[in-house]
């Protein structure tokens, strides 16, 4: 078979075309370095072909050599130069080894405000402090396959298109939309102000089960989540008109957030059957 045309084959490290491709690892560079330039990196075929699905245009994308018949559709229809690297070279410029052997550099869109999303949505998640890219990606995960229509974010959450993130949620943080509330908690009256019922998600003992809330019976819900450990701050807890909790066994305090995440939004989105 011919060559995909557009491909570029790289053999130095140092090549200043692969710059959207350096120290990947970095963790804190990244997060500063890719909203300031606007683009993310998406890993792998399923969530490469997912960001361009979702609109998100390619600035370039990075392939070993065997990738490249696999992609070779995508290739062809976007206008992206296509760097073919060995993977030691890959491994060089990210800093780590590349398993899926397939990254491209998207770029980002603007963000919605939050306005803008709760107009039309019923179902919110709101995230206070979630800044684990592992647990961004799961929520985000749990969030498109639920049901939930949008998700808000306070000013100290990780980003959803961090790479992790976006690997993890497998793409579907391109299947919900998200917009940052930017003054916290102030902005959550904004969520009230919209007909949304703010319901708090812990496990403290005067909180109500999900079952006796019934939150798939209410109009408009958004439910607020905490970090992993510390969970919803004290000023947050105070701005939600109800406390809810998941009903526990086996002395089980709490959940991962990931988990009590997707449990919850079970719960909202369609509660259990009636009898």
């Amino acid at each position: 078979m011919a060559e995909p045309q557009g491909l570029i084959t790289i053999d130095d490290p140092d090549d200043p075309r692969l710059s959207d491709y350096t120290g990947l690892t970095d963790v804190e560079l990244r997060r500063k370095r890719e909203p300031a330039e606007g683009l993310f990196i998406a890993e792998g075929e399923k969530v490469i072909r997912r960001a361009k699905l979702a609109g998100y245009e390619m600035r370039s994308m990075l392939l070993s050599a065997k990738w490249v018949d696999v992609m070779r559709d995508v290739i062809d229809e976007v206008p992206a130069p296509v760097y073919a690297v060995a993977p030691d070279l890959a491994e060089q410029v990210t800093g780590y080894h590349v398993h899926r052997g397939a990254l491209a550099s998207m770029q980002r869109k603007p963000l919605p405000t939050a306005d803008e999303l709760l107009t039309t949505a019923r179902r919110v998640v709101v995230m206070e402090s979630v800044n684990d890219h592992t647990n961004i990606g799961a929520i985000f995960r749990s969030a498109a396959a639920l049901g939930m229509d949008a998700v808000l974010l306070s000013p100290d959450c990780a980003d959803p298109l961090y790479r992790r993130s976006v690997k993890v949620s497998m793409g579907a943080v391109f299947s919900v939309p998200y917009a940052r509330l930017d003054a916290w908690p102030k902005s959550l009256e904004t969520v009230r102000d919209a007909g949304f019922e703010l319901l708090a998600l812990t496990p403290a003992e005067q909180a109500k089960s999900l079952d006796e809330v019934a939150p798939h019976r209410m109009d408009r819900v958004a439910l607020m989540l905490g970090a992993e450990g510390d969970g919803l701050s004290t000023k947050a807890l105070m701005a939600a008109d109800e406390w809810v909790r998941i009903p526990m066994a086996h002395g089980v305090d709490s959940l991962n957030v990931g988990a009590a995440a997707a449990v919850a939004f079970y719960a909202v989105a369609t509660g259990r059957p009636e009898l």
